[in-house]
């Protein structure tokens, strides 16, 4: 025992001793006036109570080392150094900021350069008492154009950074797209397959995995952008008849625009299509169909078609719209109400969607058309839906792309798609959003060496989701569902 205890002891102290030569004194700092500039942009931001560490690198690659110190009002710390980015151990991370829960934490960064190490003007991060949910799960996709190669639907643990697949097309030929949960609840769950395997997935109560074929006679074509009714028993759809082009000139290099678009609901308990002839109507463009807080109301995005022949892309616009849902009928009221008149401002409205708690819905704004993460222009706009006023949500928005976003269940955090780290790349973003509508400064999604993540990751990270829990996805028999020939049939009422 004595034995056993010696070599346990000779081996922490050895560990002690190999973390203490790896971090150097901070001495003889030259004291900068400037807050660090640091990557991802982590001054002065919002977060949930339960995030992950906020490990960061400078901005400035020349950098030797980097030191930074994390302090709170009470006398508690934490220190991390490296020599690409500072990694906080996860535990002490979470520990200090459940102790600072609805206060802030003051930031001390150095960094050494050849001259020596230099100290920057601390800065703070307020830890929110509002926590967000267990995970994200996005699809990872190269940003091709008219193919696909290698994708994915992911989940990560916010708390941590632990990611895994739930499916990857390397398991059968074709493409994966349009997750979507029930309010963030994994167990009810549907998955769109594209390709020779074409299906849409269907789960309910964390049962087994459905295909199905939802083309029908009396639609379009394939059903998506799935929204799930807080009942779980409906599903709201489109259905696009969706082209793409591409710009020789001129800030936007891919346009996607629809032809043809009609809105529908599944009854997943009955297997019918509830179709209404004020959402397909010919001289229309209905999409991106989401059901009200309640249950109640189904709003979507429309615009006027085009004339036959015509091809003045940009003069395309959708307004916001709602039209009344019966959850108990499965009946559409008889009159569509414009919401949001973007057309009048030259303006085009695409993905509305309602916080959980029915205060507020956030939508993308563009100069024209319903695909806006390729608009540079794309920003979001928060409507009060208690006052019918509309916010720019100026926090949030950056010089370059926001286009889709999720609310969190407790209907205080958003996760943003955003373009502004380069340009081409599409990452998530996080913003608070309190019961008045202020919008907190957007933070990028937690890494350990995040310049080393995200170069080297060359995958744009798209329709990220709330999940509450572990999605326990069996992937196996999802691909049996895939690569079997059966689909099963929606019905029409």
């Amino acid at each position: 025992m004595r034995k056993l205890f010696t070599i346990h002891y000779t081996l922490f102290v050895s560990m002690a001793l190999l973390l203490m030569a790896c971090t150097e004194t901070v001495g003889d700092a030259k004291q900068e006036a400037a807050q660090p500039r640091i990557y991802p942009d982590y001054t002065g931001v919002t977060i949930p109570v339960n995030i992950a560490p906020l490990c960061f690198n400078m901005a400035d690659e020349t950098v030797l080392r980097i030191d930074a110190v994390v302090t709170d009002s009470h006398g508690g710390s934490l220190h991390a150094q490296g020599e690409e980015s500072v990694d906080f151990d996860l535990d002490e991370w979470h520990g200090l900021l459940a102790q600072n829960r609805g206060d802030s934490l003051s930031v001390v960064v150095s960094a050494k350069y050849e001259d020596g190490w230099h100290t920057y003007k601390p800065f703070s991060i307020y830890v929110s008492p509002d926590s967000i949910d267990y995970g994200l799960c996005y699809r990872l996709i190269e940003p091709g154009y008219e193919v696909w190669s290698k994708m994915g639907i992911y989940e990560r643990d916010l708390s941590s950074f632990e990611e895994q697949p739930l499916i990857e097309n390397t398991q059968f030929e074709g493409c994966v797209n349009c997750h979507s949960f029930n309010r963030a609840d994994p167990k009810d769950m549907s998955l769109h397959i594209r390709g020779p395997h074409g299906a849409t997935l269907l789960r309910k109560d964390y049962g087994p995995v459905t295909a199905y074929n939802t083309r029908t006679d009396h639609t379009l074509g394939l059903c998506v952008y799935p929204y799930w009714h807080p009942s779980g028993r409906y599903i709201a759809y489109s259905t696009n008849t969706t082209n793409q082009l591409f710009h020789s000139a001129g800030k936007n290099r891919v346009e996607v625009f629809d032809t043809a678009s009609d809105l529908q609901v599944y009854d997943v308990e009955k297997n019918e299509l509830l179709l209404s002839p004020l959402l397909k109507q010919d001289s229309v463009y209905e999409t991106y169909p989401v059901f009200s807080a309640d249950g109640r109301s189904l709003y979507y995005c429309a615009a006027r078609a085009l004339p036959e022949g015509s091809h003045q892309l940009d003069s395309i616009r959708y307004n916001l719209c709602r039209i009344d849902f019966n959850p108990e009928t499965g009946t559409f009221g008889d009159q569509i109400e414009t919401v949001v008149d973007a057309v009048s401002q030259q303006k085009s409205v695409s993905f509305p969607r309602p916080s959980y708690d029915g205060r507020f819905l956030c939508y993308t704004l563009s100069d024209y058309g319903q695909f806006s993460i390729w608009h540079h222009e794309a920003d979001l706009w928060l409507l009060d839906l208690a006052t019918g006023e509309s916010l720019p949500m100026d926090g949030a928005n950056s010089k370059d792309t926001e286009s889709f976003h999720n609310w969190s269940t407790n209907s205080r955090w958003l996760v943003v798609s955003s373009r502004r780290d380069d340009g081409l790349f599409t990452r998530p973003y996080f913003c608070h959003v309190d019961k008045e509508g202020n919008v907190t400064k957007a933070f990028m999604l937690p890494q350990r060496n995040p310049r080393q993540f995200y170069r080297g990751r060359f995958m744009s990270f798209n329709v990220p989701d709330f999940i509450t829990a572990p999605t326990r996805f069996d992937s196996r028999q999802a691909t049996q569902a895939i690569n079997n020939e059966y689909r099963k049939n929606f019905g029409v009422r």
